[in-house]
């Protein structure tokens, strides 16, 4: 229900969404807000299923399945634009949009499988996994400052291409792709899930420090790149984490990380524009680094063993 709830705003924000194409001015403007609330809401609803049935599913390799279903996710936000792109070079962008509503009306209608035993009843424990939770938002704000700002770091403050801006924002969001393809393949004997788990901040603040004292435009590609990598792993971890410490709670404590995650998202995103009437885009950068503080705590915390989440 969860999920097809889900697929029900995503069909009406993409219905906006492709309306906007024939709206113009305020009407336009309005439509592609009430679309990306919708989108918003479609995304929670579908994501949070979707890693509660990785968790339930795959339960004696759930960090394996968590991490490789995010991989997915992070690969259609990689091709996604750039098939907009191509849409818009090619006649009209609204054909993106249609094609995707057309593709979630298809998902709705086919048939739901049924439930071969009675639900198992959840164990209320009451719990509040707070650790993940704080986990999760100060990991998306991270992530939202790289994939949110790279295009107008490269672009505006450097003053290169759009087109650089554009595969600096590819790179990172691709690198993190492979990267959790590759995290999520590998078994644990082979790579330390605690260790690459806590390795992740240090990553991440050595790609915060120096970004600001990068110029060529190849080299803040490369960068943004390996930010993908260094941000691949901490959020499907810190979920996989948090399942494993609840079982019974699995929806619960999916929906509060997802939350947690577009929370988190909208800060890192939105938050570094006021702030550049004060600070530069790379002086926040440099103080970004700091997040990388709590990140590791909060990550040694809940991968201890026995540890609430």
């Amino acid at each position: 229900m969860l999920f097809r709830l889900g697929i029900l705003a995503n069909i009406m924000g993409l219905a906006l969404l492709t309306s906007a194409y024939f709206a113009a001015g305020s009407a336009a403007y309005n439509l592609i807000l009430a679309d990306s609330i919708l989108l918003g809401v479609g995304f929670g609803l579908t994501s949070t299923a979707i890693n509660h049935l990785a968790a339930v599913l795959f339960s004696a390799s759930a960090t394996r399945a968590i991490t490789l279903l995010n991989a997915v996710i992070g690969g259609a936000t990689a091709v996604s634009p750039l098939v907009l792109g191509y849409a818009a070079q090619s006649g009209g962008w609204f054909t993106w949009p249609l094609a995707l509503l057309i593709l979630w009306v298809l998902l709705l209608l086919m048939p739901t499988a049924p439930s071969s035993k009675p639900a198992e009843r959840h164990r209320e424990t009451g719990h509040f996994p707070v650790l993940a939770v704080a986990a999760v938002v100060i990991y998306a704000i991270v992530e939202g400052s790289f994939g949110s700002w790279a295009s107008v770091f490269v672009s505006v403050n450097h003053h290169f291409a759009p087109a650089l801006g554009a595969l600096a924002l590819s790179a990172f969001w691709a690198s993190m792709t492979m990267a959790r393809l590759v995290f999520g393949s590998l078994p644990d004997h082979i790579l330390s899930r605690r260790r690459t788990y806590l390795a992740a901040p240090f990553g991440i603040a050595a790609c915060f420090l120096a970004l600001p004292w990068l110029t060529a435009a190849w080299a803040l590609i490369a960068l943004f790149a390996l930010a993908g990598v260094a941000t691949s792993i901490y959020y499907p971890y810190s979920m996989a984490y948090a399942l494993a410490a609840e079982p019974g709670q699995t929806t619960y404590v999916a929906g509060l990380l997802v939350a947690s995650l577009m929370i988190g998202e909208g800060v890192g995103s939105f938050g570094l524009g006021p702030l550049q009437a004060w600070i530069s885009l790379p002086d926040l950068y440099l103080l970004s680094t700091l997040w990388t503080i709590p990140l590791l705590i909060l990550a040694w915390r809940i991968s201890r063993p026995g540890t609430k989440r």
